[in-house]
């Protein structure tokens, strides 16, 4: 069982910078990939940044792609998610989930494919 708190978001203006941080409880943290989707009102949930078990790996949605930098420190049980050039459209409700896989390349970009969620973090972006 693995539990995730995400903290990390608020307002800020555009063109500004966030870092999301995704702490994690658990002995086994670095058998996890990871990756970090978002929900904005009336929108579905929508894939944004996944990383493998040794942060080695990464993948990133078209609309966050070099902007956004996904990264992991398995010794702190900790993903942070550095988004900066932030837009309006990245406001939204910004979870952390977490699955446990076997090799060490894997990596997830469908919500299905996670077992443990965080409760979110309201990333806000004003024009």
């Amino acid at each position: 069982q693995v539990q995730l708190v995400e903290s990390g978001g608020g307002l800020v203006q555009a063109g500004g910078s966030l870092r999301l941080s995704c702490a994690a409880s658990g002995r086994t943290f670095s058998s996890y990939a990871m990756g970090w989707f978002r929900q904005a009102p009336g929108k579905e949930r929508e894939f944004v940044a996944a990383i493998s078990r040794s942060g080695g790996i990464t993948d990133y949605s078209d609309s966050v792609k070099g902007r956004f930098t996904f990264s992991r420190d398995n010794a702190k049980n900790t993903v942070y998610l550095q988004m900066n050039s932030l837009k309006p459209e990245d406001t939204a409700v910004y979870y952390c989930a977490g699955s446990r896989v076997y090799r060490s390349g894997s990596i997830r970009a469908t919500a299905g494919e996670y077992d443990y969620w965080g409760q979110g973090t309201q990333v806000t972006v004003s024009s």
